[in-house]
């Protein structure tokens, strides 16, 4: 569960980083920056950390991935920061596809995570 977490979390990050690539700028082009840092620090954590830290690890990726998520569907509905987004933007329904799996995938590994009993 911990590498397919990390994969996850690193297509996340790797889908934002692409749009940068491929032409997205000003504010959405630095907060894609930051959404692509984080997927890589989180997607590392996942498989180098251990006990406590791996939990906390596993709670933060969840949220990210929960909050990559609510971002798009917030900016295809509402608008986010001025910004609205269309379904045919670049990668947008991938996007909404891998986050929904990634929500899953990182709700069982936070949950195995923290059901795993420390050792006195």
């Amino acid at each position: 569960m911990r590498i397919l977490s990390a994969i996850v979390l690193l297509a996340i990050a790797g889908i934002h980083l692409f749009l940068v690539f491929d032409g997205v700028g000003g504010l959405l082009g630095v907060l894609f920056i930051l959404n692509a840092v984080a997927g890589i620090v989180l997607a590392i954590g996942m498989l180098i950390l251990r006990g406590a830290l791996f939990k906390i690890a596993t709670v933060l990726s969840l949220l990210f991935t929960i909050a990559s998520l609510l971002a798009l569907l917030l900016a295809l509905t509402v608008g986010l920061f001025g910004i609205t987004e269309s379904w045919s933007f670049t990668l947008v329904p991938e996007t909404v596809i891998v986050d929904a799996i990634g929500v899953v995938l990182l709700a069982i590994t936070t949950t195995m995570a923290l059901r795993r009993r420390v050792a006195a």
